[in-house]
C-alpha cells in the first residue's frame, strides 16, 4: 500500500488539506495519508526544508512526499518530482529540496510537464495530486516530466566560514513549537570547523560555551529541585536532527518564555560561533 505524505502552509482552518486529501483518495481509495504537518509559516521555504529533511526518513523507502508551499506556478518557479534516497518528492522548484540535497544527491529529478492536461489555480491539489498518484501506481517520472540536473539552491543554506577558520555564520533557519531556535549548523560542520578548539557562541546579546548533549543535562540535580531556578535559562545543544540549537530550559511562551522570545530571535537572524586560539 503506497504512502503519500503532505507538508504544506494550509492551516487547519481553511478547506485546502482536507481537499488535496479527498483528491488524492479519488484516485487511489487504498492509499494511506499521513500529515507531516500544516503548520508551516505562509510561504517559509526554510522552514518546509528543515520539517521535511528530519521527517522524511522515518517513512518506508518508496514513501511519496507532497511538500505544498510556494507552489504557484511561474516562469521562476516550475514544479518538480525528485527521486532521492529510495522517496519521491513533489513540489515547486524553490529551494525546499536543498536541504536535502547538500547531504544526498538525488537520484532523479524532473521537471512536471502536465500541466497542459490540467486546468489549475490550485497545483499541490490537482498537478501534485496527479503527480504522486502517478508515481504510487508504478508510474515512472519520465511520464510526467523531462529530466533536469539541478534544483534551485535556497539562500543560506550552508553557513559561512571566514578564510582563518575562526568563525562560523549561521542563521535561523526554524523556530520550533516551545520557542526553540533551531540554526543551519550541523554537528559534523561545526566539528570539522573546531578541530577541538574551544569556542563562544553569540546570538544577539547572549553568549554559550557549552554544547550539551540533552537538555537535562543543563540541570545540576545534586542542588534541591525547589533551589535549582533552572527554568528560563539558555542553553545549547545539538538537536535530534543534529542541528545547533539554542533553547530555554522547560521553555513555555506563556510563562518563562522561550529563547525566540527572550533573546529575541527570528527565522533568518544571525548566530555567530567564534573558535578561541590555542
Amino acid at each position: 500500500m503506497a504512502i503519500i505524505t503532505l507538508t504544506t502552509d494550509f492551516g487547519e482552518k481553511d478547506h485546502f488539506a482536507g481537499a488535496t486529501k479527498g483528491a488524492i483518495y479519488s484516485e487511489l481509495q487504498d492509499v494511506r495519508i499521513v500529515d507531516i504537518s500544516h503548520s508551516i509559516s505562509p510561504f517559509s521555504i526554510p522552514e518546509a526544508a528543515y520539517i521535511i529533511k528530519n521527517a522524511y526518513s522515518s517513512f518506508p523507502k518508496g514513501t511519496i512526499h507532497i511538500i505544498g508551499i510556494d507552489s504557484e506556478i511561474n516562469p521562476e518557479n516550475k514544479h518538480i518530482a525528485v527521486k532521492l534516497d529510495d522517496h519521491f518528492f513533489i513540489c515547486a522548484n524553490n529551494g525546499i529540496m536543498s536541504m536535502i540535497c547538500t547531504e544526498i544527491a538525488p537520484e532523479k529529478i524532473v521537471e512536471i510537464n502536465i500541466h497542459d492536461k490540467i486546468q489549475t489555480s490550485f497545483p499541490v491539489l490537482d498537478v501534485f495530486v496527479k503527480a504522486a498518484c502517478h508515481i504510487a501506481r508504478g508510474g515512472t517520472l519520465e511520464v510526467i516530466g523531462k529530466t533536469i540536473h539541478e534544483i534551485k539552491p535556497i539562500k543560506n543554506i550552508v553557513p559561512y566560514v571566514n578564510d582563518d577558520k575562526t568563525q562560523i555564520i549561521g542563521s535561523v533557519v526554524y523556530i520550533d513549537n516551545y520557542g526553540n531556535v533551531i540554526t543551519n549548523i550541523k554537528r559534523s560542520f561545526f566539528e570539522t570547523i573546531q578541530k577541538g578548539r574551544a569556542f563562544e557562541i553569540s546570538a544577539r546579546n547572549n553568549k554559550f560555551k557549552t554544547i550539551y548533549k540533552k537538555y537535562s543535562d543543563f540541570v545540576n540535580f545534586e542542588i534541591e529541585e525547589n533551589k535549582r531556578n533552572d527554568e528560563g535559562r539558555g542553553l545549547v545543544v545539538f538537536n535530534s536532527g543534529d542541528f545547533l540549537e539554542i533553547a530555554v530550559y522547560k521553555s513555555n511562551s506563556g510563562t518563562v518564555g522561550s529563547a525566540s522570545t527572550l533573546m529575541g530571535l527570528g527565522l533568518m537572524d544571525a548566530i555567530s560561533v567564534n573558535f578561541i586560539k590555542t
